[in-house]
């Protein structure tokens, strides 16, 4: 009996439970990604008319991912006081008030490179770049970032971040910081989406090696000692037991990204009518909360919360 099944269920999700992507372009119209179906990148204005559909379902965050119209060596445009995700913020906040607005912070989007940072010949020049990530980190949280989620995987990015917000008297500004971040295979679709693509190489030397697991807790715990207010794993479905492993040896909220290849290989699937979308996806997540997460990014969060009752 369904009743019954749900009077003693273990584990509950909720609209509240997911962040919800939105890849934010600088130019060009509204553009269906072709390996994310049901996934956009939208112009400002229309990203803050999503942002308001979400809130209405009942999704409380949304993270920004920005493609300016120009990139350079460095990523400058990551910390333009008038680039795309620092007007996407006032846009959206114009727009909801009370949605949680968290902005990726991280290089790939805007350097002509593709990788996460500054370069050094063919590698990441760490220090360097967490200067940039200081200067992007703030210009973010004036713009109304109330989280600045730092992605690259940069040594000792959350202190830089919690410092330089500190330096500049935004203590509110909270940190999600992507701890945890495997060199995975399900980025693929994503890098489409974001227009993140590597010119040359890959991101194994700053990204972690997906056959490690006590270098997550390393990670993490690193990350938490430097300020951070919530730590993510990524990718999820491959990593339930990392997300298991962090969030009962952290005394912190823990967030999983349940990733790009993992919404496309089951909309492949679904098309093919091998598998149910809606109960793949619902099973997926609520293994996820299960392990678990406290939140979920995920591209299934406007379905999900309307297969919910949210909407």
């Amino acid at each position: 009996m369904e009743a019954l099944r749900k009077l003693v269920r273990e584990t509950d999700l909720s609209p509240s439970n997911l962040i919800a992507p939105l890849f934010v372009v600088e130019r060009g119209k509204r553009r269906e990604v072709q390996s994310m179906p049901g996934v956009f990148q939208f112009p400002v204005e229309e990203a803050a008319e999503e942002a308001a559909k979400l809130s209405a379902l009942g999704i409380l965050a949304a993270i920004l991912f920005g493609i300016p119209a120009k990139k350079d060596a460095e990523g400058s445009g990551a910390w333009d006081d008038d680039g795309v995700i620092q007007r996407a913020l006032r846009a959206i906040r114009r727009a909801c008030p009370d949605m949680a607005l968290i902005a990726d912070a991280c290089f790939c989007e805007y350097t002509d490179h593709g990788h996460c940072g500054v370069l050094k010949g063919k590698e990441i020049d760490n220090d360097a770049t967490l200067a940039n990530l200081r200067k992007t980190a703030v210009s973010q949280a004036r713009a109304g970032a109330d989280v600045i989620a730092p992605s690259g995987m940069m040594d000792g990015m959350v202190a830089a971040i919690r410092d330089a917000l500190d330096a500049d008297g935004l203590h509110g500004t909270a940190i999600m910081s992507y701890a945890v971040k495997y060199a995975s295979v399900f980025y693929g679709p994503f890098r489409e989406a974001a227009e993140s693509a590597p010119a040359f190489g890959d991101r194994r030397g700053y990204q972690m090696d997906p056959a490690n697991a006590r270098e997550a807790l390393r990670e993490a715990r690193l990350d938490a000692a430097e300020g951070a207010d919530i730590v993510m794993v990524k990718p999820a479905i491959s990593c339930l037991d990392i997300i298991s492993a962090v969030s009962r040896n952290l005394d912190l909220p823990v967030a999983a990204y349940s990733v790009s290849g993992e919404y496309s290989m089951v909309k492949a699937a679904a098309r093919m009518g091998w598998l149910d979308e809606k109960k793949a996806a619902m099973e997926m997540l609520t293994a996820v909360k299960r392990a678990g997460a406290s939140a979920i990014i995920t591209y299934w969060a406007a379905d999900a919360s309307r297969w919910m009752g949210g909407g």
